[in-house]
Order: structure tokens, then sequence, then C-alpha cells
């Protein structure tokens, strides 16, 4: 019995060992046909993006408007853990911990906001959590991860300090 399992084993390797078939003579780089890597595209009949002085936009060659989507949540739990950790920063505004607290609170909703795919609302939270921690580089790494989303469905994303507020939430 092990006699046979060896010289199949080997009778495999045996076969495996030859050279490859040649598929074409022709190499690659001489072959008549072209492949085609991109779609080609003009952007002939688009509008030209509108430039407004009062707005620090940056020009967006073509996006089209961001717009707000997702799935609606509950966000009361984490509104109360803004709003208290917002009270404490007021009360102590020199304090770095309350300061950590309410960046924290407002990574929390974020992710949840993340997770219902309410990305304009949730860029708002990263960004907000940043300003009162600018060491939280998870919330930087959103903020970069949900820019990519905009730029990859060719949107463009909320100026900071336009997004909009989470989707109202109605119970059943």
């Amino acid at each position: 019995m092990k006699t046979i399992l060896i010289s199949v084993f080997a009778l495999s390797l045996a076969g495996c060992a030859g050279k490859a078939p040649i598929v074409s003579n022709t190499p690659v780089n001489e072959r008549p046909e072209r492949s085609q890597t991109a779609i080609a595209h003009t952007t002939e009949n688009e509008r030209p993006p509108v430039q407004n002085a009062n707005t620090k936009v940056p020009p967006t060659e073509g996006k089209t408007k961001w717009t707000q989507g997702g799935d609606a949540i509950d966000t009361s739990g984490f509104d109360l853990a803004i709003s208290n950790a917002e009270k404490n920063v007021k009360s102590k505004p020199a304090d770095d911990a309350a300061k950590k607290e309410l960046s924290q609170a407002y990574y929390r909703r974020a992710v949840a906001l993340t997770e219902s795919r309410q990305y304009a609302a949730a860029l708002g939270d990263y960004r907000k959590a940043v300003k009162y921690d600018a060491s939280n580089t998870e919330a930087k790494d959103w903020i970069d991860k949900i820019i990519m989303i905009y730029d990859s469905m060719n949107k463009q994303y909320p100026p900071e300090g336009q997004e909009p507020p989470p989707l109202p939430f109605k119970a059943k």
C-alpha cells in the first residue's frame, strides 16, 4: 500500500514538472488587437462647477451635490452623553479630560451613524471629535475614509460646519 502511494505521488510530480504548453507564438506586445484598460469619456456636455465666493469648498470638478442617506437610528443615548459632556466642558473649559470625554461622546455617535450609513452626519461628529481631541487618530482616519467614499462616488462631501444632523428616528 505504501509503495502504491509513493508511486502515485512520484507520477503526479513527474507530470507537473514538464514545460507549460505554448499557447501562442506571437509575443504579447506584438498582438494585433489592443486591449482597452479605461473607458474613454468626454466632459464636453458637463456644466462647469459653480464657484461661490462665500464658501470655502474646493473646486469639485463635476461632482454632484452631497446628499444625506442611510438608515435612521435612535441616537437619544448618544445625544444625552454629548449634552452632558458639553455641559462639563462649559463648566471646565481648560480641563483636557472633559474635552477628551466630549470627543469620545461625538466619536461613539459617529461610529453608530457610520454603521447606519449616515456618512454626512457622521463626518460632522468625527470632525467635532477631532476638534475637542486633536490626538483622536481613529476619528481622523474615519474622516479620510468618508471623504474617500464620497470621492469614489464622485460626490461632494459636506464642508466643515455644514454637515446635517442625524436623520430623525421614529419609534414604531
